[in-house]
């Protein structure tokens, strides 16, 4: 394997000799795992602030309910055993989006993170995790992050984390692509700090505060080749995103408007399914625990020390396994803060 410079011209980014589907279906679900956090939190805060009754019946009437988590016993006995619960009340949720088709494979998700929920209730943070890190892949030996879901589903997707980890993932969250469009329209769009300028067909993003709102919205986290770290970037983007959708529905004015803000975790919630032991009360217990705003929601990337290429030609991450270390021990801790001091941006 052999590793390039850290930031790879706009025309040769990580990712784009991938096989599979055309680029216009890889970005089919782009982005939308990020409003799972919004059926965790954003309706869980408001139930327990004053709908309880409404919300309640919203969130567990429209959210999916998929898969189980990786059995505690492998079933096979070459498999790893699942990293032990931690010390901490501490929650992981693993944020999947992916870009496959009903009529199609399983696909590969374009869209991967791990929410970390603090044991005290006061914090939370979104890492995301590059679609090309190049990991350990239970069963499959090296390959990129994001083939977990097409070789193994969101079963293998967890055991890849916890294994690259070493710390527990409590629940998982996929998110279909139509939600996305829709919940920021009824919201009346959603506001970004933005810390690059690229332009889309007829939309330009300018440096700074700007208000993003549908199909300008999938515009916007979709770019990845106009922004100077690529990929790395676009997740930023994401990260960005997921927080100002928290960020306006939990606003004075539509927690104020109980018709709206009902419409609006009815949207989302209709995109998610989550695994089946995240039930309505588990929803409902983790709501009444939370003490966070949607701005102490830290934002990160989960280390890369470069670009490479793998042995047999594709393009990498390649993953910092020094940092990659001090990420796991502070999940496993529930001192994220002392991470983020040291590395503010992942």
């Amino acid at each position: 394997m052999t590793v390039s410079t850290f930031f790879p011209p706009e025309d040769d980014q990580p990712g784009d000799d991938l096989p599979g589907p055309a680029p216009r279906r890889r970005n089919r679900g782009l982005t939308i795992a990020l409003v799972a956090l919004a059926v965790i939190v954003v309706g869980a805060l408001a139930s327990a602030a004053i709908y309880v009754g409404s919300i309640d019946r919203t969130v567990t009437s429209n959210v999916q309910v998929g898969e189980d988590l990786p059995p505690e016993v492998p079933e096979d006995e070459d498999e790893a055993p699942r990293p032990p619960k931690g010390a901490t009340e501490a929650v992981n949720y693993v944020i999947m989006g992916s870009d496959a088709r009903p009529d199609d494979s399983a696909g590969r998700s374009d869209v991967l993170m791990v929410a970390h929920l603090a044991a005290d209730r006061q914090s939370a943070a979104l890492i995301s995790f590059p679609r090309d890190m190049w990991v350990d892949v239970p069963g499959h030996g090296k390959n990129k992050i994001n083939a977990a879901y097409s070789l193994g589903g969101p079963q293998l997707t967890v055991r890849t984390l916890e294994g690259l980890l070493g710390t527990r993932m409590d629940h998982t969250a996929q998110i279909d692509f139509e939600g996305f469009v829709q919940v920021t329209k009824d919201l009346g769009g959603v506001t970004v700090d933005n810390p690059h300028y690229s332009k889309t067909g007829d939309w330009e993003f300018s440096v700074g505060e700007i208000t993003l709102e549908g199909d300008q919205a999938l515009a916007y986290v979709r770019e990845r080749k106009q922004l100077p770290r690529g990929d790395l970037d676009r997740a930023e983007r994401q990260r960005l995103v997921a927080q100002a959708i928290l960020r306006q529905a939990l606003s004075p004015e539509v927690i104020a408007n109980p018709l709206k803000f009902n419409r609006v975790v009815g949207s989302v919630a209709k995109q998610v399914t989550v695994d089946r032991g995240l039930t309505g009360s588990e929803m409902r217990k983790t709501a009444l625990s939370v003490r966070f705003r949607p701005d102490d929601i830290a934002s990160l990337q989960a280390p890369i020390s470069g670009f490479g290429t793998s042995s047999d030609g594709q393009s990498i991450d390649v993953v910092d396994e020094d940092k990659l270390d001090e990420l796991a021990e502070a999940l496993r801790d529930d001192d994220l803060q002392s991470f983020l001091d040291r590395y503010p941006r992942g």
